[in-house]
Parts: C-alpha cells; sequence; structure tokens
C-alpha cells in the first residue's frame, strides 16, 4: 500500500508541475495584473486531460490515505 501511495505522490507533483499556465494567472492576480483567471473560459484537449487527471489522482490519494490508516 505503501508503494503505491509514493507512486500516486510522484505522479500527483508531476502533473500538478504541468499546470504552468494557471500558476501564471494566479501570480498575475496577486501582482495587480489581468483578472483573467476568473474569466469563464472552457478547458480543451491537453488542459482538459491535466485537470482531471489531476482530479483522480487527488482523489485516489485521498483515498489510499484513508484507507492506509485502518
Amino acid at each position: 500500500m505503501e508503494t503505491l501511495l509514493i507512486i500516486v505522490s510522484i505522479l500527483l507533483i508531476i502533473i500538478v508541475l504541468l499546470q504552468s499556465e494557471k500558476a501564471e494567472s494566479t501570480s498575475q492576480v496577486i501582482m495587480g495584473g489581468n483578472a483573467d483567471l476568473f474569466s469563464n473560459r472552457k478547458e480543451r484537449g491537453g488542459e482538459l486531460f491535466v485537470s482531471r487527471l489531476t482530479m483522480i489522482l487527488g482523489i485516489l490519494f485521498f483515498c489510499i490515505c484513508l484507507f492506509s490508516s485502518f
């Protein structure tokens, strides 16, 4: 179980680092730049895949942590 948790953790770290476009928008909002972060735009293609994979890995990480404590 610990090996699976380590693998999911590493994959989650890598996939979060791939989301650099949203991080750049966030820094602009904090620094007083353009507020495109809150615009209503749809994710498409690779961005949608990365977003969904992040959500799946996050839920998997949570479940593994929850069930490994029993």
